[in-house]
């Protein structure tokens, strides 16, 4: 069934960043909880669930106007509509997804995306041995027809998954396209103009930090000897 397309909310709701980057964890430990079907649940058990402590869980669910019922908890099926509903998760999201090496790939046959609202429409590649390659159920297309395809899809998030040396490149083809929201996957740093939202995840930096807390975790032992 398709996603009912809302009305665009007229002024932000101000809600601090870090809470907008728990809302997923709370999002998903609420989809959890509803697949038991548990009606309700504590700020406890959701903080349990998501990482957080529970003081955090209702400050952050007070930005959405929900504050629960003392000694009974939230209403589970009511917080996930506010939550996804917060999150944007009741429309329909296009995404383009540019370089289809192994990275794009995996993203491309990802089926979880669907399930959340993100509909990949288009897979971009500049590399003209790739372009015609079917990828699941898309084709790979050549990035010289980015314009066309973010106008016609009205595509609303680029995923950059190129080789680094390409991302800034593809980050300024997706801007001149008119495409606000872009996740980079490239281990490099991308510009973008302030009025749009870039997100990094970058796989590399992640490992090295958890290669660092590995060390140093190897080295107590060594310290307590001496």
């Amino acid at each position: 069934m398709p996603r009912r397309e809302e009305p665009d909310i007229p002024e932000a709701r101000l809600i601090p960043e870090a809470t907008v980057a728990r809302l997923p964890l709370y999002y998903r430990a609420l989809l959890e909880i509803a697949d038991q079907s548990i009606g309700t649940v504590s700020s406890e058990q959701l903080a349990e669930l998501a990482g957080v402590n529970a003081a955090k869980v209702r400050k952050d669910l007070s930005h959405l106007g929900s504050y629960g019922t003392r000694g009974v908890g939230y209403d589970v099926e009511h917080l996930v509509g506010e939550v996804s509903r917060e999150l944007g998760l009741t429309r329909d999201w296009p995404v383009a997804i540019l370089g289809l090496g192994n990275l794009g790939r995996a993203l491309a046959n990802y089926r979880g995306f669907g399930a959340r609202g993100f509909r990949i429409v288009a897979l971009v590649d500049a590399d003209p041995d790739k372009v015609g390659q079917a990828v699941g159920d898309l084709t790979i297309e050549p990035v010289e027809a980015l314009s066309s395809i973010v106008a016609q899809r009205r595509v609303a998030i680029g995923v950059i998954a190129t080789p680094a040396p390409a991302a800034q490149a593809v980050a300024d083809r997706l801007v001149a396209a008119g495409v606000a929201s872009i996740l980079n996957f490239a281990p490099t740093v991308v510009v973008v103009p302030p009025e749009v939202t870039l997100r990094k995840v970058d796989l590399a930096t992640e490992l090295q930090i958890l290669s660092f807390y590995q060390q140093h975790r190897r080295r107590v032992p060594d310290r307590a000897r001496v």
